[in-house]
């Protein structure tokens, strides 16, 4: 179409002489009409997540209630990418998304050269927590500041936690909420995940159930510095790397003789649990 053509169009389409527009992706490119308030996306599979950021903010610019609809193919099988792609744009909807969206592109594309042309790299590479590990390491090391080492945790209860087949049956997929479930460092990341778990997938079983609390007993360990917990005959066994002994008389008066301390080698506590084990092992790592 000629310029001119493409002006008449939009013209009539701000006025409201034309109620929907048809047209490619040329609407991302600050296109601001406040009146269109609900925009369809087809194949949106094809698209790059700054595109369907980019497509998506066409509408709601103005105090009009706004609708987006991104789709793709019925029975299409999509690739892990376009999953991610989708799966980011339908997570990210609150206002000054922008940053989040363009981490979790980082996240799928993988980072490029930071002194380069190369702007995207490959994640089965070096994955994308790995980088940033690593190069907040290395910034930290040129600043001449003291780089902690992130604790290694072992969690071992007497508790069923994996997915089932019958749950998730895609091995992809299963693999990539494993790893979302790893990489929750807070509270609000745990909720993040159970939210997308349970709209992706219907309500946890109890194994999945189990696999989100060790997530929140691994976060309560690392802020107390214990370094592994481990179910045995005798109770459950907290080690320490290190280990605060103002706390021993606090727990020795609520636990009695259902605690014990040693100081041998690693510190440990022994706890003999009485009822329900994840909730005694929480319990005592936010009294410790």
């Amino acid at each position: 179409m000629s310029g001119t053509q493409i002006e008449e169009i939009m013209q009539d389409f701000i006025e409201k002489k034309i109620n929907v527009l048809v047209c490619t992706t040329i609407l991302e490119s600050g296109i601001d009409i406040p009146n269109a308030n609900t925009i369809i996306v087809e194949n949106a599979d094809r698209f790059g997540l700054a595109q369907l950021y980019q497509i998506r903010g066409r509408v709601g610019r103005s105090n009009r209630q706004a609708y987006a609809y991104i789709t793709y193919r019925k029975d299409k099988m999509l690739s892990e990418d376009a999953s991610q792609r989708l799966k980011a744009i339908k997570e990210f909807t609150e206002f000054g998304s922008g940053f989040k969206i363009a981490t979790r592109d980082l996240q799928i594309r993988g980072a490029g050269s930071l002194f380069g042309e190369v702007q995207s790299g490959h994640m089965e590479q070096v994955g994308y927590d790995m980088y940033k590990r690593l190069l907040d390491e290395v910034v930290k090391e040129e600043k001449g500041e003291k780089v902690e080492e992130e604790l290694e945790i072992t969690i071992d209860l007497n508790i069923s936690s994996y997915i089932p087949e019958s749950y998730i049956e895609d091995q992809s997929q299963k693999i990539e909420i494993y790893q979302d479930i790893a990489n929750c460092k807070n509270e609000e990341n745990i909720q993040n995940i159970i939210d997308e778990i349970i709209d992706r997938f219907g309500e946890m079983p109890s194994e999945v159930n189990n696999l989100i609390e060790i997530a929140r007993i691994k976060n309560l360990a690392r802020s107390k510095k214990v370094i592994k917990i481990q179910s045995k005959p005798m109770g459950v066994i907290f080690t320490f790397s290190e280990f605060d002994t103002d706390n021993v008389q606090k727990l020795i008066d609520k636990y009695k003789n259902n605690i014990h301390f040693s100081a041998i080698g690693k510190p440990y506590v022994t706890l003999k649990v009485q009822k329900d084990e994840i909730s005694e092992v929480k319990q005592l790592l936010r009294e410790l």
